[in-house]
């Protein structure tokens, strides 16, 4: 365990409480309170792992519902030793068992679709009590009273109780409307003392009232008695009553038996749900302060990347970047005071503290710390009256403590080493402790106004000056740690600027040796270099995150196509299915047709003929081009095709007969068409070699009245609907083969008949894939453009 007063040093406390706040459960701030820096770095890393799954699980789905669950560890401990729980604690322990069942279900759900073994591994052992919860709920109410329904007792008391109450107020209502009795009552009300009904008279006539007095006023002007008439009633409401506790009492007996049995059950739910609350306690304060995870190292290695303190405002806050364990083991920060040395001291220590104990940090992501076995820190003035120590007394004593305590794996914060004393003997004493700190191999971060410390850290292996930022032209600090730039005084220039006299500036530039002179302007040439790195740097890096932004949208974009082009290819091979499905059912139709015509005029249609004729069908619906090209292609050894051989036609999708074969293409039969073929764009499907291939008689060659100049427009303005129809089917049928992807049909606006019959025609033609009215410039409403498939 760290040093207390360190802790309170760097102002670890305060994140502590800031924790706390976040706790939704008086468990979870308890171990929130609790909590230290470890030293080992695999529990460090354990630690910070449940902190990043529930960040994970509070960002997805919010906090886990925690209502109802409160500390019952004290109401069990009494039911352990055989106490009987009053309703309100055993309602307590009925809301936090249904909570932690809640808790239980509501991570598990969330694991199933984002992993959070962790937190997961947790909740699972949470032990599940809903019959005890039932049984609570089903006894007391929400105002932690005993309800009527716990016993059947207990209710037939409660409406004993009601009816005798409401009889001795109907029975005292009539006493006090009385005439004679109005004249003896200070006021005509019934009230309660010592739980029996009474009635205020007046002090004089007490003894024309009979009764029992329970009460009298302070004055003593009014007595509260009971009247004589209703003793034996208000005796028998007490009897109910007094069976009325009895019941609830044995009730709570039960309750309480019942629960004595899942006492550990129960305590242990409650360390469970403490770690989880405080998981997400870690969680929320993550988010509040815009912190990241830091990656985890015991090499002495750190690294921030815009550390920001997470107690200085976000608005006034200022990143530092900062690099330590590496190449460099030891940092000399250089400046004026109130330049914001002390707050990147801080900073460094309060961030290491804070990943060691499980907590993200206030830095950009990719920020590494280390996990130190001790954090060291001598900060702030510590001048002690009553122990009559000065400053650098005081100092010195801490340095001691710190000296004696560190090691190799220890980090060591100092600030302002050295001060407080004369200048010649505390810059020695400085350069010897950070030698000897230097030389134990534990990291060190130390501020100075000494410049021979500058000159140090620049000769020794291993050590780097650093600075804090200064503007000369408002002559203000902008609280910027520069690391590898040690300090410049900048007294001359702000006196300059200030207005001081330039031949006082003048001779008291002459006392400064050449020396110095030569190392303050190679500091200004240093940080006037590194000033233009930096403006470079944060160049290049827009341009990177803007190449980056560039890139992820480009890549989105690509997703994009990539899953429209696959909806694309879904949706053409439905289509594709559909009309294979719709033809295959016209075809059976066509066969029963052709069936009943058999059967009715006795033709001679065999039965095993119509059975091939379906097989064929079958066979004939299309799978994709591609699969049977690869197939085709896949094949050892290709078929040898000859003429009367069944094929199919790859680039149409067509089946035909083989007429003739010459060289490296056929002459293919494809209904009334014959087409030649390349060999290499057939596919065998029966041979046939030895039949004679006969020519139907309604067989004609497709003739083409433009071979070379096709047009992918047809002209029918002037025509009937029948002879359009036919030069339609004609076009099609030449288009198709010719490749065309899509034609023009000119039917001009006229009646609309003729677009509306060509229309209709394309909806049913084999060919046509989709058709549309013309766009501007196509034509308009007289021209209808097929696109074919």
């Amino acid at each position: 365990m760290l040093d207390t007063k360190i802790l309170n040093t760097l102002e670890y406390p305060k994140i502590i409480h800031r924790l706390s706040q976040h706790a939704a459960t008086s468990l979870g701030k308890s171990a929130a309170e609790s909590l230290q820096p470890v030293s080992d770095l695999e529990a460090v890393k354990r630690i910070l792992q449940a902190t990043d799954e529930a960040y994970t699980a509070d960002r997805l789905k919010g906090s886990a519902p925690f209502g109802g669950v409160v500390d019952i560890s004290a109401p069990l401990h009494r039911a352990r030793i055989g106490g009987t729980l009053n309703p309100a604690e055993l309602l307590d322990i009925a809301a936090t068992a249904r909570g932690g069942r809640r808790v239980k279900k509501h991570i598990s759900l969330l694991h199933e679709d984002n992993p959070i073994p962790m937190l997961h591994a947790i909740a699972d052992q949470i032990s599940e009590h809903k019959p005890l919860e039932d049984a609570i709920f089903e006894c007391i109410d929400d105002q932690a009273e005993v309800m009527d329904s716990a016993s059947t007792e207990l209710a037939s008391i409660r409406r004993e109780l009601r009816n005798g109450e409401s009889r001795v107020r109907e029975k005292m209502d009539q006493m006090i409307r009385s005439s004679s009795v109005q004249k003896m009552l200070q006021d005509s009300i019934v009230t309660l003392r010592n739980d029996r009904y009474v009635i205020p008279v007046k002090q004089e006539y007490r003894s024309h009232f009979g009764g029992i007095v329970h009460d009298q006023s302070g004055s003593g002007a009014t007595l509260f008695i009971e009247p004589e008439a209703i003793v034996a009633m208000n005796n028998k409401l007490r009897e109910l009553k007094a069976g009325e506790l009895r019941e609830i009492e044995k009730i709570l007996q039960k309750l309480t038996a019942l629960t004595s049995d899942y006492v550990e059950d129960l305590i242990f739910n409650l360390d469970l749900l403490g770690q989880i609350d405080f998981a997400y306690a870690k969680a929320r304060l993550a988010h509040g302060m815009k912190a990241t995870l830091p990656r985890m190292n015991d090499r002495g290695f750190l690294k921030l990347k815009r550390g920001r303190h997470p107690l200085i405002a976000a608005e006034q806050v200022v990143p530092i970047d900062v690099e330590l364990g590496n190449q460099y083991t030891a940092i000399i920060v250089t400046g004026p005071n109130t330049g914001g040395k002390t707050v990147s001291l801080k900073t460094i220590g309060l961030l290491s503290l804070m990943a060691m104990s499980g907590l993200f940090v206030p830095a950009e992501d990719g920020s590494q710390l280390c996990v130190f076995d001790a954090i060291y820190a001598d900060i702030g003035d510590e001048q002690s009256i009553e122990q009559s120590l000065s400053t650098f007394s005081s100092h010195l004593k801490n340095i001691i403590r710190i000296l004696s305590s560190m090691t190799s794996k220890s980090l060591v914060l100092l600030d302002e080493l050295g001060a407080g004393t004369d200048p010649a003997e505390g810059s020695a004493l400085a350069i010897a402790i950070l030698e000897h700190v230097h030389a134990m191999d534990s990291r060190i971060v130390a501020t100075t106004h000494y410049s021979e410390l500058k000159a140090y850290a620049y000769n020794r292996k291993g050590v780097i000056n650093a600075s804090m930022e200064f503007d000369v032209a408002t002559l203000s600090p902008t609280y910027r740690l520069l690391v590898g730039v040690p300090g410049r005084s900048n007294a001359f220039a702000i006196a300059e600027r200030l207005g001081l006299a330039r031949s006082i500036i003048d001779h008291a530039r002459g006392e400064v040796s050449e020396e110095d002179q030569r190392v303050e302007n190679m500091i200004a040439s240093l940080e006037e270099n590194r000033l233009g790195a930096e403006t470079e740097r944060q160049t290049a890096e827009s341009l990177r995150r803007e190449m980056e932004t560039l890139r992820a949208r480009h890549e989105a974009e690509r997703q994009r196509f990539e899953e429209q082009k696959d909806k694309l290819l879904l949706k053409a091979q439905e289509e594709a299915r559909e009309a294979v499905a719709k033809a295959k059912r016209e075809a059976e139709q066509i066969i029963a047709d052709l069936r009943k015509l058999a059967m009715e005029e006795g033709a001679s249609v065999k039965e095993h003929k119509l059975i091939e004729a379906r097989r064929k069908l079958d066979e004939a619906a299309p799978e994709q081009q591609k699969s049977k090209r690869g197939a085709a292609k896949s094949a050892a050894k290709p078929a040898k095709i000859e003429a009367g051989d069944e094929v199919t036609v790859y680039s149409l999708n067509q089946k035909g007969t083989v007429v003739e074969v010459h060289g490296s293409d056929a002459t293919v039969q494809l209904g009334i068409m014959k087409m030649k073929v390349a060999l290499d764009d057939l596919e065998l499907l029966k041979s046939n070699a030895s039949a004679k291939v006969q020519q139907p008689k309604l067989a004609a060659s497709l003739k083409r009245s433009k071979d070379d100049n096709f047009k992918m427009e047809l002209d029918l303005r002037g025509e009937n609907l029948e002879e359009a129809i036919l030069e339609v089917d004609r076009f099609l049928d030449e288009a198709f083969l010719s490749g065309l992807a899509q034609v023009a049909i000119i039917h001009g606006k006229g009646t609309g008949v003729l677009r509306t019959g060509i229309q209709q025609y394309l909806r049913r033609h084999s060919h046509v894939k989709s058709y549309r009215l013309g766009n501007y410039g196509e034509g308009g409403v007289g021209v209808t453009v097929a696109e074919l498939k």
